[in-house]
């Protein structure tokens, strides 16, 4: 088959280049007209090349069995196929692209036809590995109880990630090409569905393919053909051609599953298509289920220091500023995703301190007290009260929460300074600063705003723009306003104490390299360090002129503070030094601790380049970073969080809602941005909640716990164990594993959803055993009921483990309705029963609520900025325009799609097609939003903590 495919495409080939020799120039034929079927993939690519290369094909759409009357040349069906003069075709897709991207008129887009090798080897790849690869896993994802091998493609998608690089856009660098025309037509069907996305971890795993694809589908040609083709319904409409073209490549369904097919009607034991069990792998998971125990937890005593001969692990989340309530996407980015983390070595039995307080020296602080006409002292008293509350409603389960405005982090940080410049690793400049007459002070980038050099922006801050992400000095900026007074500054000489990195370059180098390969980094961060260290490192300033902070106690700067990039990651130590005064045995030990660190991506150079290199240079055994979890950004709805224009959910606001914490932090872990921003939406929220809390985990747990109170008076009876059963314990066994394996790497995301797999298993097992028919029946078949329900509720003691990390509130009233004693929470790498017979369960009652849809509709319009100011009669006439211009979008579009509907001449299209832009730009500006190109080309700001 692959011989016959290899002998089409050179046939095809050929066959170009003797079109080639006609007197054409262009390659323009008037008779050049397409042949295809309708929803066939294999037409994308062809379309998108006649767009790029305005080619002009005239599309004729006929049914495959009409094909072979019209043309009986064809021995089989093979749309779609290409008659380029009379008597002449072209029948590969790829061959068709190639040709039409091959014609000058291409040459006014920068279309890559050049390096044919190159591009050979991707057509070829293409036809031979990843169609086949690609037609195969979305078929047998079709088909009904056939169960998906993803080796082949993740293979491909592996292939294609390792060939983009992160500076170029295309896949032969920075100019778009036949390759990228033919590759993305072959993997449309599965990147544009967001369930294969999902499915396949293709965010995470394979992040590059991902951006390359955002990047075509933002081309118009390529959108706009992808929807014209699928007539807006999406890459499912092509079922019916991939399953027939899966059949004609000859590659089978496989039964290479860790899950049990969705269908709960079926036997576990009879159904072929389930798992692959052997007798090894469940003789194994049933001995561990009859001799193994579950040990008793350990007690926890404080202070907790580290033990020798155990895994030590300390960890640290983000200090967040106490300058403002804290938002979901700060919640989530550090303090809740290290408390999950942490929950969980604890449950592992390990050693465990999580250290965290609030930030509380620098501008930020200093700012935020000058609006609210308050000391800073009394605005950081003010917030770090607001934090612990909300951390708490959020069960953020800390060692120790503490602050930097201590006696041990001015102690703690000027001794780190001292060993730095004693070792010859500072030295002094005089810089260029801001200084404003009306105030008589050097402004610290804070206190400056103005116009970014970059971007144009008005409202940058001295230290970077909000608006294009880059890092700025504040002298850089045009038309600078003092934020205190609003008069501008003039530019004044300082002098000022630099940590010279350039020395420490070499030794941190090396340091990077090491601990990124033994520990566990993120992609991002270790992205983001190798960016700074390949820039070249230079010596940066740790002092400012400023009141509030911790004081330099170098003679001739004491009237400075020391930057709080140099001084907030030493609150880690000087917090945990106020937690015990053997902090040192935490801090200087890296022999017998690893360090796991959680933040933002934005915090990672000052935690993996300034912080360590500090560290570096007092030449002390300081424990350094093992293990840093970068997340990247959570926005919120349309736009971000502001707590000034009250878009967004703040800490205060999860608290009003009534929804318990719990249920917050399981979304917010669902959509736990690991590896590109994430996006909290209302309808999401409660549909998450409505389907996988409330329908699938609370409907396995009280359904065994209902059943057994009804049936069983509460008391367990005898699992007695047949084939059925040793096989779900095997495939929970397998669950478990990956869910200690994932939860290790961090993958915090994905640990969550192997609990939901686990109950997705139970449901199954009661649902294919059905006991309320079994329990009606003979004296055996009771006793098959009771064993059922037995093994369901021992199953139920299993996720009331694994939920804890996530859901600990939730996982307290699992264990409450099965009168488990917190004693033995411990995971172990097997399951093994948690209810001895006999044992006698409490009252069960439902675990979860429904979220009824249009109450999130009021959330919604509540925290989007709509309600924070009484609206005048400015207000009213703008809703009225608004409301105006909504309708003239709306019947201008139903213009542009009759028009195209009716295939009117391009001219007429493209001049509705422009009405109907500039009437979304009118509504864009009505509204507030930002012009979609602005939009699209605007990069994300880097946020600080």
């Amino acid at each position: 088959m692959i011989s016959l495919f290899k002998a089409f495409t050179r046939f095809n080939v050929a066959f170009i280049h003797i079109l080639k020799r006609k007197e054409s120039a262009s390659c323009y034929f008037e008779a050049m007209k397409l042949y295809t079927d309708k929803f066939n993939p294999l037409t994308l690519r062809i379309l998108v090349a006649d767009k790029l290369a305005e080619t002009n094909l005239t599309v004729e759409y006929v049914e495959k069995n009409e094909s072979l009357k019209r043309f009986p040349f064809l021995k089989e069906t093979k749309l779609p196929f290409l008659e380029v003069e009379n008597d002449h075709y072209l029948f590969s897709a790829n061959a068709i692209t190639r040709y039409l991207l091959k014609c000058e008129t291409h040459k006014r887009y920068e279309i890559k036809v050049e390096n044919l090798s190159f591009e050979d080897h991707w057509l070829e790849w293409d036809l031979l590995k990843l169609q086949p690869s690609m037609f195969s896993f979305l078929a047998s994802s079709f088909t009904p109880n056939c169960s998906m091998d993803v080796s082949n493609i993740k293979e491909c998608l592996s292939h294609l990630e390792s060939h983009l690089k992160p500076e170029a856009k295309y896949i032969a660098g920075n100019k778009l090409s036949l390759s990228d025309v033919v590759v993305w037509g072959t993997l449309y069907p599965l990147l544009a569905q967001s369930s294969h996305v999902k499915e396949l971890d293709i965010n995470d795993h394979f992040c590059q393919v991902m951006t390359w694809f955002n990047n075509l589908m933002e081309n118009n040609k390529f959108y706009s053909l992808s929807q014209a083709i699928t007539e807006g319904k999406g890459p499912d409409v092509f079922k019916e051609a991939i399953l027939a073209y899966n059949s004609s490549y000859s590659i089978p369904c496989t039964k290479k599953d860790l899950r049990v097919p969705e269908a709960p009607t079926k036997n576990l034991e009879q159904d072929e298509n389930v798992h692959d069990v052997d007798e090894m792998e469940i003789n194994e998971a049933i001995a561990n289920w009859q001799t193994k125990k579950i040990p008793k937890r350990r007690v926890l005593e404080h202070p907790i220091l580290p033990k020798d001969g155990e895994k030590n692990i300390l960890i640290t989340s983000a200090l967040p500023y106490v300058n403002n309530v804290p938002h979901l996407g700060n919640i989530i980015g550090c303090v809740l995703s290290a408390d999950v983390f942490a929950r969980f070595c604890r449950l592992r039995q390990h050693n465990v301190l999580y250290i965290c307080g609030t930030d509380e020296y620098g501008t930020a602080s200093e700012t935020k007290a000058l609006e609210e006409g308050v000391t800073p002292a009394e605005i950081c008293t003010k917030y770090f009260k607001i934090h612990r509350e909300v951390y708490e409603w959020f069960n953020i389960q800390f060692d120790y929460f503490g602050r930097t405005t201590t006696e041990e982090q001015t102690k703690i940080s000027q001794d780190i300074f001292w060993q730095n410049y004693k070792n010859g690793l500072t030295l002094e400049d005089t810089v260029e600063q801001l200084h404003c007459e009306s105030c008589n002070k050097f402004l610290a980038d804070r206190f400056v705003e103005g116009t970014c050099p970059l971007c144009g922006f008005h409202d940058a801050r001295g230290d970077q723009c909000d608006a294009c992400g880059k890092l700025i000095n504040a002298t850089e900026l045009k038309s600078p306003r003092c934020k205190i007074c609003g008069k501008t500054p003039s530019v004044k000489k300082s002098r000022h104490l630099f940590l010279d990195l350039t020395k420490l370059q070499p030794e941190l180098t090396s340091w990077v390299e090491k601990s990124s390969s033994e520990g566990n980094w993120s992609a991002n961060s270790q992205h983001i360090t190798k960016g700074w260290l390949q820039e070249g490192l230079k010596p940066r300033c740790i002092t400012r002129d400023l009141k509030w902070g911790t004081p330099v106690p170098l003679e001739g700067f004491t009237d400075k503070v020391f930057y709080v990039w140099f001084d907030a990651p030493i609150g880690y130590l000087s917090i945990t030094a106020n937690y015990t005064e053997h902090w040192q045995k935490w801090w200087k030990n890296p022999k017998e601790v690893s360090l796991y660190q959680f933040m933002a991506k934005d915090n990672v150079p000052f935690h993996t380049v300034v912080f360590p290199a500090t560290l570096l240079g007092t030449r002390e055994p300081y424990t350094m970073l093992n293990n840093i979890n970068a997340t990247e950004y959570l926005n919120y709805e349309d736009g971000k969080f502001s707590k000034s224009r009250g878009v967004g959910v703040f800490g205060n606001n999860a608290k009003d809602t009534g929804i318990p914490a719990d249920i917050w932090r399981f979304y917010l872990l669902q959509i736990r941005p690991e590896s590109q921003d994430s996006i909290f939406t209302w309808a999401e929220f409660a549909m998450r909640n409505n389907s996988e809390l409330l329908n699938s985990l609370g409907n396995f747990i009280n359904r065994a716990l209902v059943f057994l109170n009804n049936n069983f008076k509460k008391k367990m009876p005898a699992v007695i164990l047949n084939d059925e059963d040793k096989r779900l314990i095997t495939l929970v066994n397998r669950e478990l594993k990956q869910y200690i394996h994932l939860m290790d790497l961090i993958k915090l995301r994905d640990g969550l959803k192997i609990v939901l797999n686990i109950s997705k298993l139970g449901n199954q097992y009661i649902q294919s055993n059905k006991p309320w028919v079994l329990v009606k029946g003979s004296d055996m078949d009771r006793t098959r009921a009771g064993s059922v329900i037995a093994l369901a509720c021992n199953l139920t003691g299993l996720l009331s483990i694994l939920i804890h990390p996530f859901m600990p509130n939730v996982s307290a009233e699992i264990r409450k309705q099965l009168q488990l004693s917190d004693e033995h929470i411990v995971i172990i790498d097997s399951f093994v029963p948690h209810l001895e017979v006999g044992h006698v369960i409490g009252e069960p009652k439902p675990l979860f609520d429904k979220i009824d849809s249009n109450k999130m509709e009021e959330f919604r319009k509540l925290y989007s900025g709509q309600n924070s100011g009484e609206k005048g009669e400015k207000s009213k006439k703008t809703d009225e325009e608004i409301k105006a211009l909504e309708s003239d979008v709306a019947k201008q579009g139903d213009i542009v799609r009759k028009l195209k509907a009716d295939k009117a001449e391009k001219t007429t299209i493209d001049a509705e097609v422009l009405k109907l832009l500039d009437f979304k730009k009118k509504l864009n500006a009505a509204t507030g939003v930002i012009a979609e190109e602005f939009s699209k080309n605007r990069k994300k700001p880097n946020r600080k903590k």
